[in-house]
């Protein structure tokens, strides 16, 4: 799991952009294992209830995500990095991909019908 984590380097660049914890109320979660655990999900494109328990509640992990969603935090997070990976030359904005995957869809997704049954308007005078 090490590998899908953000490195120390990494959550240096970005560690600024969470507000500091408040001294009165519950302790809040670490952002850093908040932040993980989005990466995670976005990763792995699972459903939030499969967060693994690492991250902490998966509810807390997903009301953090669409927190910081609203309020442009994670906008800031991802143009840091972006940045940074930029400067080492390790993203480049010259290459895209597109994937190639493919769905065999019903007959009637396309527009096609069922057999009998008019799929135009034109097609009932």
């Amino acid at each position: 799991m090490a590998r899908l984590l953000l490195s120390d380097d990494e959550w240096e660049m970005i560690a600024d952009v969470f507000p500091k914890p408040k001294v009165m109320g519950r302790p809040q979660r670490d952002p850093r294992m908040i932040v993980d655990g989005i990466l995670w999900i976005l990763r792995a494109g699972s459903p939030w209830r499969d967060l693994p328990e690492e991250f902490g509640p998966w509810q807390t992990v997903w009301r953090r995500f669409d927190q910081w969603n609203s309020d442009g935090t994670l906008d800031e997070v991802l143009r840091r990095l972006q940045s940074a990976f930029v400067d080492l030359g390790e993203i480049d904005h010259e290459l895209w991909c597109i994937d190639g995957t493919i769905v065999r869809a019903h007959r009637c997704a396309g527009g096609g019908g069922r057999k009998g049954i008019p799929t135009s308007p034109l097609t009932t005078r």
